[in-house]
Formats: C-alpha cells, structure tokens, sequence
C-alpha cells in the first residue's frame, strides 16, 4: 500500500509535525501508520454522525467500532503484529481535534484557523464531495491553501467510479481519470512525485461500486517563490 510505505517504512519518508486527514469519514485505518510519523494529527469529517464515531474510538467507549483486525494488520505491515495496543494508544494520543470540514469552502475549516499543516491525506472523499470536475479543481485548490510551501499531498481513490453503495443507499461520484489528475494537480501548484493505479481485475464481481481501478499519488506543493 503506497500510503502505508509513505507514512512509515520509507527512510527519509513524508515526516513533520502536524498532519491534517480531509474527509476522515468514521474511520481510523487512513491513519495508523501516521502516527508514526506525525506529532499531531487533526481528523476531520462533513458529517457530524462521523465526527461522533471517531469520538467514540477515541474515548475508547464500549460501543465503538472494533478495529482490531485492521489495527494487527498493519502492525503486521510495519513489522510487529503484537503492537496493537501500543498503536491504538498512540494514535488516541496523536489525533489532537476532530473538526467539521467543508472542501467547497475557501477555508474547508471555517470558522477555524488552522496553521498550515506539514502533510494532508484524503481518500475516495473529493470525488464523492463534488459534482462535477470544475467544482473538484475549486475544491482541491481549497484544502491546498491548509497545507504549507514545500508539504506534501497523499490523495487516493477510485477512478471510472460513477456510484457507490453503502448497505442499501447508492451515492453518485465522479467520475476521475488519471489524465485530469495530473492536469489538476499540476494546475493547482503540486509536483507529482509517485502516482500508482492498480485496475479493477475482469473476474471481480462487486455490485456495490463500478470503478475501474483505484490511484495513489504523493504531490508535493511547490515553494514559494
């Protein structure tokens, strides 16, 4: 997984000081090899009933979602499969607030200020965000303007991707191509650095979404001049 080697097994690898998750849904898994890397990290989600499960793991209440096969399979990843414990309690220490975020905002965190941020990472959340490829290009230069000169952008989803399922509710997505994300994030100010596809294989059969593959890019924003 490119984003797990990103964030902790690369020498020299994306590293700082605070790390900003755009579109954290209800979910922890995005986040337990940063922790490894990062002294803070600010989830962050459109949805109130999301920011509520993530309150919830964090506070470790009883009836959180169990992320205990996830959290041992990427100690397994990072060579230490009985670290779960030890991972879960730094990642409740490292993730320092949960904030609302709005990507068609110029300020996704308004009426929050925070200071630029060393890195940011969103999966399948841009594409599910907007409608249309004008309104992905607004938001992407948005949550650009949270992340410092010379910071880094690890960004994955779907691409060929016009809907997903969750249970029995379909949502609609955009539809993404690799060529559009190259122009947009050359457009926007990032210098692609890695850009992986791994394409959806003939002989699977998954009725809960139609994409076609699934991309994983490491950008870096340009300096400031």
């Amino acid at each position: 997984d490119l984003q797990e080697r990103i964030l902790y097994s690369e020498p020299g690898g994306v590293k700082g000081d605070t790390l900003i998750d755009i579109g954290s849904g209800p979910n922890i898994h995005q986040l337990l090899s940063a922790c490894e890397s990062f002294k803070e990290i600010i989830a962050s989600d459109y949805t109130y009933r999301n920011h509520r499960e993530l309150e919830k793991w964090l506070k470790n209440e009883p009836e959180a979602f169990d992320w205990t096969p996830v959290v041992e399979y990427v100690c397994e990843l990072e060579g230490n499969r009985e670290k779960k414990a030890e991972k879960e309690a730094k990642l409740r220490k490292t993730i320092k607030q949960v904030l609302k975020c709005d990507v068609h905002k110029s300020n996704p965190m308004d009426p929050i200020v925070l200071p630029p941020a060393d890195c940011l990472i969103s999966s399948l959340c841009l594409e599910a965000a907007c409608k249309d490829l004008n309104t992905y290009r607004n938001a992407l230069k948005n949550i650009n303007s949270l992340l410092k000169p010379g910071g880094h952008l690890v960004l994955s989803g779907d691409l060929g991707c016009s809907f997903f399922m969750v249970g029995p509710k379909r949502f609609s997505c955009l539809d993404l191509r690799e060529e559009f994300l190259r122009e947009v994030l050359s457009e926007t100010g990032f210098i692609i650095q890695e850009f992986e596809v791994l394409f959806r294989g003939d002989d699977i059969i998954d009725e809960s979404s139609d994409f076609s593959g699934m991309y994983f890019i490491l950008a870096r924003k340009e300096e400031a001049i």
